[in-house]
């Protein structure tokens, strides 16, 4: 009788043992981690809801020279689209920023227009306007 027959009592008895045995369970699935989402942007948002985005992302004045300075603007495609059916582009290889800074400069445009219209509607009716500061935060307007 050999060392198997031994230790086992025969391979019918083996064989009869081990199909009996019950299967050994597979290893649990590593758990995954949870990833915590970050909550959506407002151009993601918008850009979900397939509406136009843009925003002014930084404003920076040279402070050695106040009249001088720069905005950093943020948009989505959407918005880009708008304005090329707006008559924006110019060029077929307009960059989506060199539309959205002409944009931007039509806008500034409208707003110094604006202003420069309201002045000379005053200046020509004669009537001046002069602002005192009377302090606390108070201006006396005359």
């Amino acid at each position: 009788m050999g060392l198997f027959d031994r230790l086992f009592g025969g391979k019918e008895k083996a064989v009869a043992a081990l199909a009996a045995a019950p299967m050994p369970a597979e290893p649990p699935a590593p758990r995954e981690k949870k990833v915590k989402e970050e909550p959506k942007t407002a151009k993601q948002l918008a850009t979900d809801k397939k509406e136009p985005y843009v925003n002014i992302v930084s404003l920076d004045v040279d402070l050695d020279n106040l009249h001088q300075g720069a905005f950093e603007l943020d948009w989505n495609e959407i918005f880009v689209a708008r304005l090329v059916k707006a008559g924006y582009m110019i060029k077929k290889d307009d960059t989506d920023a060199e539309i959205v800074d002409r944009w931007f400069q039509n806008v500034c445009r409208h707003v110094v227009m604006e202003t420069w219209e309201q002045e000379e509607a005053i200046a020509k009716s004669g009537m001046w306007v002069r602002s005192t500061d009377v302090g606390n935060g108070r201006s006396e307007v005359s």
